[in-house]
């Protein structure tokens, strides 16, 4: 059987659709995090989905962004919304990210769907994106633990606070910072010296 590169979310869109456009939480931590950036900053999205809220609210803000996700759903959606934007349906973890740098990425639910050895790998490439001085903010739990997904119905994999901070020094990634967001969702942030 073939994998679905979506991760599950192309089988639920509509539904994800529902829930995240009718939510505003991470949207803070997100613009708070940006604005670290500088107001000239472009910054990429992977596992964007339709861009409702995060996208939505850096472009708002006045970013230019770039976004990814499997889901052609997802970024059917995504491009009735932002039809400006640029945008790929394609696996993050396949992805060429646009042959481009970026001051910031965000990855924002999606690293922990992936393996132990598929988020070091996306870590790495990740790094190897950022301008120097830039910024990678993604959402883990703080605890390495593992949980099914209530919307998908797949295993998701947090690798722990020490094993991430591992991951992102073996990366060329500093850890700046940590945050916990009105959802409780656990945020990292690093920076690429």
């Amino acid at each position: 059987m073939k994998k679905d590169p979506s991760n599950g979310y192309e089988a639920i869109a509509r539904d994800f659709i529902a829930y995240r456009s009718n939510s505003s939480i991470g949207v803070e931590a997100v613009r708070s995090w940006a604005r670290t950036l500088g107001p000239e900053a472009v910054i990429l999205d992977l596992g964007c989905g339709n861009g409702i809220p995060i996208t939505r609210a850096l472009y708002q803000d006045g970013y230019t962004l770039y976004g990814i996700d499997a889901s052609p759903t997802l970024i059917a959606s995504y491009r009735e919304h932002f039809p400006d934007l640029t945008v790929a349906c394609e696996p993050v973890e396949s992805s060429k990210f646009f042959d481009r740098k970026f001051d910031g990425v965000v990855a924002w639910g999606l690293l922990f769907l992936f393996s132990e050895s598929l988020q070091s790998e996306t870590i790495h490439r990740i790094s190897g994106i950022l301008k120097p001085g830039g910024q990678f903010l993604f959402t883990s739990p703080k605890a390495d633990c593992t949980w099914i997904d209530i919307m998908t119905s797949a295993e998701s994999r947090s690798l722990g606070l020490d094993r991430y901070k591992d991951i992102l020094a073996s990366a060329g990634l500093t850890l700046i910072g940590k945050d916990t967001d009105e959802g409780d969702n656990f945020y990292y942030f690093a920076k690429k010296e």
